[in-house]
């Protein structure tokens, strides 16, 4: 029976989609393309280098497997690059044919302001300095430590801060323009936007890059239009090469301002410069804005910032104290990670009080130390999570008795839900492996580790039971 590329295609994503997650598959596999199928070759067409190269580092395994059990053990895939809205000629050797980019890159806005005739660059003058005093160099407003050596990787952050590294390395001209961050308040927009900025200078020492906060761009644009320097403003914005603008959601409202940066927009975009933009909702959410400047927003990539899990937790902890000189034990590691959820900037401000008060007091850094803490900082309404309530969830979860849970048998069902109550107790109790083993099944820490071993493993590899995992932590955590 002939089987034809879109078919095959079709077939593959069916399997992959149960065995990744569900904003991975929107994002990298729902652009792709099949287009044709020559013998044992599928060609499927990718926006990107980049979107090439991370398929290749991300995926590859689980699309091979699809693909062999698809077309045969010979099976080979090849891409093809159509880079939108850019004329980018960039051939990947070996696996890929080049095709002619498609966009509008070369279509000239009439919105575009030209610069000003007869001045020069030093001639504009710098919003961010005090009238008066020469400075021919832009300061980009980049801290240091936000890096990306110290911006620490998890499921999380993994889409944004791939392209963020992209965008770093070839600013300007890729697919990811703007590069759009979006995600609830302290969960690290500002740390990677400027993550970029730092390494785009160190790339390309000669780029101008300026990182501005959305209300101070505002204030600036007011004292610009009181002073009538409203032209001299807008060039100055349209000499940057790397523009982070941080909080677009404060430009709601504001009609002159986005009209003024709707030109400075259009100017970096067509001239092939850099936006990176971040705001607390996706551009469909974000109510006050001019939809013409929204449609600018999706031209590039939006990426989402979710809450890290508990392992990203417990490294950004574990950096963190890396960093500040610290000793914290792992187990004060795992209780501060499993009480401090809500976001990054939580969990540093707590591990900063701890270093504080650990300081002042001359004490050991402890878990009663760290709950101290962490009832002082942490709003916390819900009853402590033990060992006992994660065992009667688990159990209620599965429709068993806790009596159950504890009995000396060998089913699988019963088995599979005392890993799983084993695995929270670790998660989110302060108890030991020892004592937890003690606690569900009478089973020693060896037990408990393997336990917690089998259940990550099903976690990456069963779309079903990572579901219900996330149904029980759900219900654990608003308990």
């Amino acid at each position: 029976m002939s089987i034809d590329h879109v078919s095959v295609w079709r077939n593959c994503l069916s399997v992959i989609k149960d065995n990744v997650p569900a904003i991975s598959f929107r994002t990298w596999f729902e652009p792709i393309k099949p287009v044709k199928l020559d013998k044992e070759i599928l060609t499927i067409q990718v926006p990107s280098p980049f979107f090439y190269e991370y398929l290749e580092e991300q995926y590859i395994d689980i699309m091979r497997k699809t693909l062999r059990k698809e077309i045969g053990p010979n099976a080979k895939l090849e891409y093809s690059v159509v880079v939108e809205k850019a004329n980018i000629s960039n051939t990947i050797p070996g696996k890929t044919i080049l095709m002619p980019g498609k966009g509008k890159a070369g279509i000239v806005n009439p919105a575009v302001t030209p610069p000003i005739p007869g001045k020069n660059k030093e001639d504009i003058p710098n919003p961010f300095i005090i009238p008066g005093i020469q400075k021919l160099n832009i300061d980009p407003q980049l801290k240091s430590d936000n890096s990306f050596e110290n911006y620490i990787e998890g499921e999380s952050n993994r889409l944004a801060r791939s392209a963020g590294l992209a965008v770093a390395d070839n600013p300007g001209r890729t697919a990811f323009n703007p590069l759009m961050i979006y995600g609830a308040s302290g969960l690290g927009k500002t740390h990677l936007a400027q993550a970029i900025g730092i390494e785009v200078k160190e790339n390309y020492p000669e780029k101008v890059v300026l990182y501005v906060n959305a209300n101070k761009f505002q204030t600036q644009f007011a004292e610009a239009t009181r002073n009538n320097n409203r032209n001299d403003f807008l060039h100055f914005y349209q000499m940057i090469d790397v523009l982070i603008i941080d909080d677009v959601q404060e430009f709601a409202g504001k009609e002159k301002t986005q009209e003024t940066f709707f030109h400075i927009f259009n100017h970096l975009h067509q001239s092939g410069k850099q936006l990176i933009l971040t705001s607390d909702k996706p551009p469909i959410e974000l109510n006050g804005l001019e939809q013409r400047l929204l449609s600018r927003f999706k031209w590039g990539l939006t990426a989402e910032l979710t809450v890290p899990d508990f392992e990203t937790r417990k490294e950004i902890l574990r950096q963190k104290a890396y960093r500040d000189g610290m000793e914290i034990s792992e187990e004060v590691l795992d209780y501060v990670a499993s009480q401090v959820t809500t976001n990054v900037r939580e969990l540093e401000g707590a591990l900063i009080s701890l270093l504080a008060l650990s300081t002042l007091n001359h004490q050991e850094v402890s878990i009663d130390l760290a709950a101290n803490v962490i009832s002082k900082l942490v709003r916390n309404n819900k009853k402590e999570i033990t060992i006992d309530f994660i065992s009667k969830t688990v159990s209620e979860y599965f429709g068993m008795s806790t009596e159950l849970l504890q009995a000396k048998t060998r089913k699988r069902e019963v088995v599979q839900a005392r890993q799983i109550a084993m695995f929270f107790s670790k998660n989110l109790t302060k108890s030991s492996l020892s004592s937890i083993g003690a606690q569900i099944g009478k089973k020693d820490h060896a037990t408990v580790l393997h336990a917690c071993r089998t259940v990550n493993n099903l976690k990456d590899t069963d779309k079903s039971f990572r579901q219900s995992i996330e149904e029980i932590e759900q219900k654990l955590r608003i308990s």
